[in-house]
């Protein structure tokens, strides 16, 4: 065989596989990466609710620990903010400074709302244990346990 015919096979073969991809062949992202999004994502969002919270709606720090009520709203604020970045884009400021998007397992699509506040309150079980976060480094998918009970995924664009 020629070599023209046969670099002509191989384009071609190359053309087709590319076009056979699915969105489930995505990449994977780093764990480290997750974790700075994470942090990032404190710092840019769950810090100034805290600080409103705690300087202009209330008197100052030792008011707002001593409120349990005002712990718990900067929580939920905080909370409906990530399910809203999730559901609409599907990153929040940390994964997006981190290329990572976090994408419904099956259908590869944004979270809902609730899917999305789930994966939240399931964070915070898994955060708990400390075993839910340490799940990655033991499975191939790299899901962590809030990821496995709210059906997402990580993924990196």
């Amino acid at each position: 065989m020629r070599f023209r015919n046969l670099k002509k096979i191989t384009k071609n073969n190359q053309k087709i596989s590319e076009q056979n991809k699915t969105k489930s062949n995505a990449l994977l992202p780093k764990y480290t990466d997750r974790i700075k999004a994470f942090i990032t994502d404190m710092f840019m969002i769950y810090i100034p609710i805290l600080y409103i919270i705690a300087y202009v709606a209330l008197s100052g720090k030792d008011e707002f620990q001593a409120s349990s009520l005002a712990q718990f709203s900067g929580v939920a604020i905080y909370a409906t903010i990530y399910a809203l970045f999730l559901s609409k884009t599907g990153q929040t400021p940390g994964k997006k400074a981190y290329g990572i998007k976090v994408v419904d397992a099956k259908s590869e699509d944004n979270l809902s709302f609730l899917q999305a506040m789930w994966r939240f309150v399931s964070f915070l079980i898994s955060a708990t244990t400390l075993i839910g976060l340490l799940l990655p480094l033991y499975r191939k998918d790299k899901k962590s346990l809030h990821d496995i009970m709210s059906s997402s995924k990580v993924i990196v664009l």
